[in-house]
């Protein structure tokens, strides 16, 4: 009688690859074009949605900083940072810079007070890290509803922002797939490469110059200097939230967006390029 022989356990499925640059790049191009489609249907239906469409993704992204920096021991009460959010960005929209930084120090003193029958241990653990967080989401994306406010060309300014930091992402993916040999922060972002920011700066230098011209009517300089300070800070936004993650030991703020990790992770180079961008077309661009 012969001994039955225990057929083969099944492979394991292979995962799927995501590429020299980290990433699975088909479902981060769906999620991209599904974002953009949204982003540029709100602007150019109905301005004011736009709000909504920035509040929606900024209270994602701070619920996805709250619980990302519990891991390091920091407790951030929702309820005064996520009303404050809201106030912010509608008092951007209808009142301007000086509203907005209003709206922030209400928001500030609403989490202290919110804080307080906590007790004082951890008091100014807790306090600081919620600052930081008003300072570093809310605040920061209130430039994103400022540039939106003009009403000669306030979509085409937010369009510009968008686009610049688009091909800012677009132009270093490519070139460090291609490219990439010299690492510009290993300890930080290892996929991230000196070859990458070179093409993040041609193609962002390019679409700022396109954009100014052909959308707002400007000088080709003026977008020359958007783009060149608009790869910057969209370096530096990407690398900031690099160093808070590798600080926390986590690898993304979450795993809502395919391809991309959490809400957060696709806001850090925009929300670090909104004022930047603000700020020059505000002197540079006439309405």
């Amino acid at each position: 009688m012969g001994v039955e022989s225990t057929p083969p356990a099944p492979s394991p499925k292979p995962t799927p690859d995501p590429g020299r640059a980290g990433r699975n790049l088909p479902a981060a191009i769906g999620v991209g074009l599904g974002l953009g489609v949204v982003i540029i249907g709100s602007l150019f239906w109905e301005k004011v949605l736009f709000i909504f469409v920035v509040l929606a993704a900024v209270l994602v992204a701070v619920d996805e900083m709250i619980k990302s920096l519990r891991t390091g021991g920091a407790v951030i009460p929702r309820v005064p940072v996520f009303v404050g959010t809201a106030a912010m960005l509608v008092a951007a929209y209808f009142g301007g810079p000086m509203a907005l930084l209003v709206a922030m120090a209400g928001t500030v003193l609403a989490t202290l007070f919110w804080r307080m029958p906590g007790g004082s241990v951890g008091f100014v653990r807790d306090t600081s890290a919620g600052i930081f967080l008003i300072g570093y989401v809310p605040l920061l994306a209130g430039f994103a509803i400022l540039l939106v406010q003009p009403d000669a060309d306030g979509p085409l300014r937010v369009l510009t922002f968008f686009l610049v930091v688009v091909a800012s992402d677009i132009g270093g993916y490519v070139a460090g797939v291609l490219f990439g040999k010299h690492a510009m922060a290993p300890t930080i972002s290892p996929k991230k490469s000196w070859e990458g920011f070179a093409g993040s700066t041609l193609a962002c230098v390019g679409a700022g110059i396109a954009s100014v011209v052909f959308l707002l009517d400007g000088s080709w300089w003026v977008g020359a200097i958007v783009g060149a300070v608009a790869v910057v800070t969209a370096t530096v936004g990407d690398l900031g939230e690099s160093m808070i993650k590798r600080d926390l030991g986590i690898k993304d703020m979450s795993n809502l967006l395919p391809g991309h990790g959490g809400v957060m992770d696709r806001l850090d180079s925009l929300l670090a390029t909104a004022p930047a961008v603000w700020l020059l077309l505000h002197l540079l661009v006439k309405g």
